[in-house]
Formats: structure tokens, C-alpha cells, sequence
């Protein structure tokens, strides 16, 4: 499509990213892959694939918001981006048709700035992890206050909001649309797939660095802007660290306190098992079993948003957090 620029990030990802080139052949007017310094055979698969290539700096940390924004750079550079950009993640392919429906879709307001679809994991029984990754993407469709980094957005939107901030090291797709939305444009999802996403999690400490990760993201989205990710962090606080403080207190005052701090860990994963059967139609093993890693959850999350608050105030650069 001639109104169609492309722009796909990665690092590293093999296989993946070969699937990724092969979706996005012939479906947009520019392909532009940026590589965040990648040992692998990535660069040659990209210009094999007839992509245009950009190279990050290997002097500055590594972001995907910065990798993303590097892109739109290039094109803007190299006569200019389309009206419309597709970000896609280079562990994830292109769903057939996806572009012509999300561009429809983008254009039918004129103050829809960014159309989102749902992703969709592609080996969702290799892992619990990559069962409750494929649970994450498929999120109700209509307006939106936020979605993640697979996107298409107009330029025009997307310049006004001054692009991905390259200081965000997660959540960086959230920050983005928090500033669209300032800007007074639409965020729209359609009810259709639009990318298949690999999540190759199939380790406990690959899930707790990627919760760890996440916490990053709260934290540091949420000191740019305070009313969000709120909820978030409120429960990273009470379930990662006062409710195990009450705990421990319990162990030195009254056992009770202890037995009613494990008893409202306990009530809190049944509502979330719960919640995981009724809204996403999960079978009750599958929920349960889910609904332990994101009970606990709170923990990685929590440790996250120390580490920015630490790197904050020690004025430390924000370096990303990797889970594979």
C-alpha cells in the first residue's frame, strides 16, 4: 500500500524475525528494520528480505521505544514516512489482511490517531507463560486508553505527540499512547487479529524477569503520568511488600495476623481464577494454574519499580530488562 510504511524492531530473534520479513513482504509501500546490535544472522535475513536496514548505536542503551523511533527517523530522513505507520515487534508476523483492515479502520475518523488488533501467541500450550501471554493480548475491542507496541498509527498523530520516548525501557508503548490521547486523538482496537506473536517463555525465571520488567514499566510510566498505571502499582505496594510485612509481624505478635494474611493471598488468586473463567473463558485448571504466577506476580512487579526509583534518583541511565 503506497499510504503504508512498515517499521519492525529486534534483537537476536532468528527464526522469528525470518517469519516476521516473510509476513511483511509486499505489504507496505516501505519495509525499515531496525536492529538493536544483534550477533546473530538477523542483518543479512533483513536485507535478504529486501528490507532497509538501520543500525542503533551501540554507545547509547538499547530500547524498543528508541529502536521504534529510529525507524520513523529513517523514513522521515529518506523522503519522508506514508500517512500511515505499521510497528511491529520482529517475534511477531503479520496477519493476512490485517493492513487493509486496520487502515480502514484508522481512516474511517479523523481523529483516530492509532487502530490496534488483537495478537495472538502462537504456541500457547508450550507454557503456562505463553498461555497467559496469549490471555494478555486478546483485550476487548472498541476505544482504548492504551495497547501495546504492535501499531498503526498516522503520522500526523504520532508527530504531534513528539513519537516513542527512548528513555522508556517498558510500558513504552503505554506512555505513547497516554500522550495521544493528551493530544485529543482516538485510540481504537478492531476485533481481528493482527499479529502472531512467539513469546518463546517457557522458564519461571524468563516470567520473572518479564514481571520484573513490567514493574520497570508502572513505575516509570507512572511518574510521567501519575494517573496511570495507578491501580498497578497500588497492588504491586500491598502485595509485595506490606501484606508480607503484616505477615512477618504476625509471626512476632499473633499467628492470627499471619493466617489472615495467607488466607487474603489465597482469597485474592480465587478472584482471579475466577475472573480468568468468567471474562476470558478459561477452563478452571487453566485458570487456577494462571492465576498462581499472577497472584505472585506482585513480587517481580515490585522489584521493577525499586529498580527505577533507585536508578532515578541515582540519575542512572534506564537500561532494558531482558527475559530471553
Amino acid at each position: 500500500m503506497s499510504d503504508v510504511d512498515l517499521i519492525l524492531i529486534g534483537r537476536n530473534e532468528g527464526a522469528r524475525l525470518v517469519r516476521c520479513l516473510a509476513s511483511a513482504r509486499g505489504q507496505a509501500r516501505r519495509v525499515v528494520y531496525v536492529d538493536s546490535g544483534s550477533t546473530d544472522d538477523s542483518l543479512a535475513e533483513a536485507e535478504r528480505a529486501g528490507a532497509e536496514v538501520v543500525l542503533l548505536d551501540l554507545s547509547r542503551p538499547f530500547t524498543a521505544a528508541r529502536a521504534r523511533h529510529a525507524g520513523f527517523q529513517h523514513l522521515e530522513a529518506t523522503g519522508g514516512a506514508a500517512e500511515i505507520i505499521q510497528f511491529i515487534d520482529g517475534d511477531c508476523a503479520i496477519a493476512p489482511g490485517w493492513l487493509h483492515a486496520g487502515r480502514r479502520a484508522l481512516l474511517e475518523e479523523d481523529r483516530r490517531g492509532l487502530v490496534t488488533g488483537w495478537r495472538r501467541e502462537v504456541a500457547p500450550e508450550a507454557s503456562v507463560f505463553n498461555a497467559m501471554a496469549d490471555v494478555e493480548w486478546h483485550r476487548p475491542a472498541g476505544e482504548i486508553a492504551a495497547c501495546g507496541g504492535d501499531m498503526m498509527v498516522r503520522r500526523d498523530a504520532y508527530v504531534q505527540a513528539g513519537g516513542f520516548d527512548g528513555t522508556v525501557i517498558a510500558a513504552e508503548d503505554d506512555e505513547l499512547c497516554c500522550r495521544l490521547r493528551k493530544a485529543g486523538w482516538q485510540l481504537w482496537r478492531i476485533p481481528i487479529e493482527m499479529t502472531q506473536h512467539d513469546a518463546a517463555m517457557t522458564r519461571v525465571a524468563q516470567w520473572w524477569q518479564r514481571a520484573v520488567r513490567t514493574g520497570h514499566g508502572f513505575a516509570q510510566v507512572g511518574h510521567m503520568h501519575p494517573e496511570y498505571f495507578r491501580r498497578e502499582r497500588q497492588r504491586a505496594w500491598a502485595w509485595g511488600l506490606f501484606a508480607p510485612l503484616l505477615a512477618l509481624i504476625g509471626l512476632v505478635t499473633s499467628a492470627w495476623l499471619t493466617v489472615l494474611v495467607v488466607l487474603a493471598y489465597l482469597a485474592s488468586w480465587w478472584r482471579t481464577a475466577r475472573g480468568l473463567m468468567r471474562h476470558e473463558g478459561l477452563k478452571a485448571p487453566a485458570a487456577r494454574h494462571q492465576a498462581v504466577y499472577l497472584t505472585l506476580s506482585k513480587f517481580p512487579n515490585l522489584l521493577g519499580m525499586l529498580r527505577f526509583h533507585m536508578r532515578r534518583l541515582r540519575g542512572r541511565d534506564m537500561r532494558i530488562i531482558e527475559y530471553k
